[in-house]
């Protein structure tokens, strides 16, 4: 990975055109990752309710999943929006504004502005059960997950084998992410080729204070926010961590 980064630099520096030419490289490799992450949640999470002997225990647990995953993401977000606030790492970068596409964004700022506490909810619902799957709404996926874990766990009996069927489809998806994480290399490459030369060797500065916001926003919420819901839980988060 280090000699992947030293030699997409290198290119970005001595060749930048062949810089920006190879940023489909690192959104390729980055398309990968998220295309997993659905099938992912979604077999982690069936699998995890559909094991559950207990019915009103699968429940407490549905409830208590989405209402946490609300909760706990909306703080990580405050968290993110104010540490970017007080650090701004992309300062100095001066992009210019010209060559930004307005449009990547357009979808989110109409969905802010029209989007209330009730469209929000209602927006949990997929069109299709597997349309959630194929968008990728991690909020769609889980309601959907929750839903075919409950469904299984009523089935009883019956239901084993396509809880098993899951777990198994669970474990391909890791083997895939597995074949993935080996072409990271390639992807680093060609991201810092594209970033060194579209942006100039002065921009790994401001690449390095963007990573070490990343790290530092990540170990506030996980040692603050995880840390206080461990405490609540009875464990150390400290441990934990150092245990996996």
């Amino acid at each position: 990975m280090l000699i992947a980064i030293a030699l997409g630099i290198l290119i970005g520096y001595a060749y930048p055109d062949l810089g920006k030419a190879l940023k489909p490289l690192g959104d390729g490799f980055i398309a990968l990752i998220k295309m997993m992450i659905a099938p992912v949640i979604f077999c982690t999470v069936v699998h995890g309710i559909s094991s559950m002997g207990d019915l009103k225990r699968v429940g407490r647990v549905g409830l208590k999943t989405l209402i946490y995953f609300e909760t706990v993401s909306t703080v990580a977000l405050a968290i993110g929006l104010i540490i970017g606030e007080l650090l701004q790492p992309g300062r100095g970068f001066n992009i210019d504004p010209a060559t930004i596409d307005p449009r990547a964004v357009a979808t989110y700022v109409t969905r802010a502005k029209e989007e209330g506490v009730v469209a929000h909810l209602m927006a949990i619902i997929p069109d299709s059960y597997f349309d959630a799957l194929a968008r990728g709404d991690i909020l769609q996926v889980l309601l959907i997950s929750i839903l075919s874990g409950f469904a299984i766990a009523f089935l009883g009996k019956a239901g084993e084998p396509i809880g098993a069927a899951v777990d198994k489809a669970a474990k391909m998806f890791f083997g895939i992410i597995r074949i993935v994480v080996r072409v990271a290399p390639i992807g680093a490459f060609g991201a810092m080729a594209f970033t060194v030369g579209a942006y100039g060797l002065g921009s790994l500065l401001n690449l390095v204070a963007l990573i070490g916001t990343f790290y530092l926003t990540s170990a506030l919420f996980v040692l603050i926010v995880l840390g206080s819901i461990a405490r609540f839980s009875g464990f150390s988060i400290i441990r934990f961590v150092a245990y996996i």
